[in-house]
């Protein structure tokens, strides 16, 4: 069988034209815009901090003991009470105190009157001593009587003076405002005289001081602030990092500790609402300076690759382009950039898992500042 001519080229078009829509079927689409979330470069002014782990100490912590040895009476407050100087924490039996006072005040007035009859004799023997009615070696003797007299008066006059401290030592008041702890020792049980164990301790917890061990290249910073003032100081709990309380550096010490590198500071807290309490630890933040006009990115926008550190910067044409940037300090959540990218530029923040350099993306969320 023949083809005939037009025929076999009605064949080659229609071939020629299935060929050709088969090649436009097969092309690939389009990349699709991938979704990212992303901020703008700003310049701002950053505080340049240093952050350490701290403890809570007591402003003042005291140890109350008694001065004198005796039967416990009774309790002037509860365990965990707040009490003001001057509360009266104890009381001691106070008289076998009474009974030696008033023996002391016995004593003074009999060797008083001891010694007001040796002056007088005294007096006497120094006008018969002239007339040569007595010897001198008598009025020697009757004149040291007298001063001896006098002298033991004094002596009494004293223990008179130990008798009443003595005795108002049975009455324990509180030395400093604060907490009390635990009560260590009840009514009824006889205590002793500076006994090794305290009948309870008080810890005064307003004001009260947070001790951090910050590292030893703040040092020029913490003992040279700007302007002379006080450094400020937040502390804020692990269960509440949210609402740091506010203080200010009060302590340097005076040497570097050699075997860590740090040195010990505190700040002083007025702690008005009792929220930080001894012994509890605490992430301490101290602001050393301000770095003004300082380029920031928040820190999920800054990426690491082998070439150090680096960007996905959104150009006006919805791509990206991948930049190195020079990183300064990463403090927060936000990073301070040296160099690398200019106040206004678009970065992504999240998303960059699926970028590439050019890819375009879909902006799904823009924070318009730093947070």
């Amino acid at each position: 069988m023949k083809w005939k001519p037009a025929l076999a080229g009605s064949v080659l078009c229609a071939a020629a034209l299935a060929i050709s829509g088969c090649a436009r079927k097969a092309a690939p689409p389009p990349p699709e815009a991938v979704p990212v979330t992303s901020a703008k470069v700003e310049r701002r002014n950053v505080p340049v901090e240093v952050t350490a782990i701290g403890h809570v100490e007591a402003f003042s912590t005291v140890a109350v003991k008694s001065q004198v040895g005796g039967t416990l009476l009774s309790v002037g407050f509860r365990e965990g009470q707040n009490v003001r100087k001057g509360d009266v924490l104890f009381r001691i039996d106070p008289r076998p105190f009474e009974a030696a006072l008033a023996q002391a005040q016995a004593n003074l007035a009999r060797d008083r009157a001891q010694a007001k009859n040796a002056a007088a004799d005294a007096d006497r023997y120094a006008g018969l001593v002239q007339k040569d009615y007595v010897t001198r070696e008598q009025y020697d003797q009757v004149k040291a009587n007298a001063e001896a007299l006098a002298s033991t008066v004094k002596a009494d006059e004293a223990a008179i003076e130990n008798a009443r401290l003595q005795l108002s030592w049975c009455t324990i008041a509180a030395p400093i405002a604060g907490r009390t702890g635990s009560l260590l020792v009840h009514p009824g049980n006889v205590v002793k005289a500076n006994d090794d164990n305290p009948l309870v301790v008080i810890n005064q917890i307003e004001p009260v001081y947070v001790t951090f061990a910050p590292p030893e290249t703040a040092l020029e910073a913490l003992r040279r602030p700007p302007g002379g003032r006080p450094l400020a100081v937040s502390a804020a709990s692990p269960a509440d990092p949210a609402h740091p309380r506010q203080g200010e550096l009060t302590f340097v010490d005076n040497a570097v500790n050699s075997s860590t590198g740090t040195i010990t500071a505190k700040a002083t807290f007025p702690n008005t609402d009792e929220s930080l309490w001894p012994g509890q630890f605490v992430n301490v933040t101290v602001v050393l300076r301000t770095e003004t006009d300082a380029v920031v990115v928040p820190s999920p926008a800054v990426q690491t690759g082998q070439n150090g550190s680096y960007v996905y910067v959104i150009k006006p044409d919805s791509t990206v382009e991948s930049r190195p940037v020079s990183v300064e300090r990463t403090q927060g959540t936000i990073t301070v950039v040296a160099r690398g990218l200019a106040p206004g530029e678009q970065v992504v923040t999240d998303g960059q898992l699926r970028l590439t350099p050019g890819a375009r993306v879909e902006v799904k969320k823009s924070a318009e500042a730093v947070s």
